[in-house]
């Protein structure tokens, strides 16, 4: 008796030669290959075995970008910064080329004349071009590009996030938004996202502060503590640091923060996020927390905080998670916000909160995509 090989699945990154990207695709490359252990990827676990993600080396990136460096070059830039192990760039050099020759222009560009209308079909047709010629059974679109302001409501153009959003509808793709931007939340979109039966997931992927944030805000309500004030700083280079100098961009990233201890903890408590370009850092980020707190008969207590991390490395296990679970997801006919993958996301479609809920209804998820519920 003859096994079907597994099917070919595309993933489509939108932001295609940015660090996060070239991380997923560079240590997509060294886990396939043996290369690396897959530390950090959650589906890696137990509890995924049998759900019928798919491989890791059946994975095939293409993708939109503006910016002309290729992908080879950018992963050599970024092991020189420590963001990618040493020698990595040269040992997956083949990977880095294939996946940079299918990247194609990004926009819009400033000087482009093309409609949103005609821009959301070019998009859409160079994704279907790219699942039919690698024999592609699905592909999953992914927004990586840097944070968006916040739209102004007089705009007359869409957010450059909702058109590939729509391009990816329009290609009948699965999508997910990493970012803090509109994408899928732009009027109309997740219903049509829905009646075409596309499964979706989003936003603005939980890799450090917000992570430690949704474990340790529900210890708070939980024990009955009453957190009165929650301040924050991040310092952090690279080219999301200078794209959150705008303070636009920036509320739009705090907001999903902000989200993370209003839902745990009944109400926003007083204090701010701040956001602190500094180049020096590169891909690599500083954030401090400074949670005061009432304890029994109004004892005032202080929380500390200091996480320190490379977001790339941080968030590129979880690119590849959610590209493999929403290829099953839509594999499986689902349609929508994908209940379970509220645990990547700062800003998530669907419920609960609080990490351990949210790893719990993870689970769930699992089984349900390996037929065990």
């Amino acid at each position: 008796m003859t096994t079907e090989p597994p099917e070919r699945v595309g993933v489509w990154l939108i932001g295609a030669r940015g660090s996060v990207a070239t991380t997923t695709v560079a240590g997509r490359a060294a886990l396939a290959a043996g290369l690396h252990p897959p530390t950090g990827l959650v589906t890696a676990g137990p509890a995924f075995a049998g759900a019928g993600l798919p491989p890791l080396e059946q994975l095939v990136f293409g993708g939109h970008d503006t910016h002309p460096t290729p992908l080879p070059k950018r992963a050599e830039q970024l092991a020189e910064a420590g963001v990618l192990p040493h020698g990595l760039p040269l040992a997956v050099a083949d990977d880095l080329a294939r996946a940079d020759a299918e990247i194609r222009p990004g926009g819009p560009q400033p000087d482009d004349p093309r409609t949103d209308e005609e821009l959301v079909s070019a998009f859409a047709a160079d994704i279907t071009a790219f699942a039919a010629h690698n024999g592609l059974a699905r592909t999953v679109v992914v927004h990586l590009a840097s944070t968006e302001p916040v739209p102004a409501a007089d705009d007359p153009r869409a957010p450059a996030s909702a058109l590939y959003a729509a391009a990816a509808i329009e290609a009948g793709c699965a999508y997910v938004n990493f970012t803090p931007a509109t994408g899928m939340h732009a009027p109309g979109l997740a219903e049509r996202a829905a009646r075409a039966g596309l499964p979706h997931a989003g936003r603005d992927g939980k890799t450090g502060q917000t992570l430690l944030r949704a474990a340790l805000a529900p210890m708070f309500a939980q024990r009955e503590l009453a957190v009165r004030a929650w301040s924050g700083t991040n310092l952090l280079g690279g080219g999301d640091g200078a794209t959150l100098a705008d303070p636009r961009a920036a509320a739009a990233k705090n907001a999903g923060k902000a989200r993370a201890l209003a839902d745990n903890l009944g109400d926003e408590p007083e204090g701010e996020t701040h956001i602190d370009h500094v180049p020096a850092l590169g891909d690599w980020k500083t954030a401090w927390d400074h949670v005061a707190f009432d304890g029994f008969l109004g004892t005032r207590m202080v929380l500390q905080t200091t996480w320190q991390g490379c977001d790339s490395a941080l968030a590129a296990p979880l690119v590849l998670d959610l590209a493999r679970l929403l290829a099953r997801a839509h594999a499986l006919g689902l349609s929508g916000p994908v209940p379970g993958l509220g645990f990547f996301f700062k800003d998530p479609d669907t419920p609960p909160p609080g990490l351990a809920e949210q790893h719990r209804e993870l689970l769930a998820l699992a089984d349900r995509l390996a037929g065990r519920s």
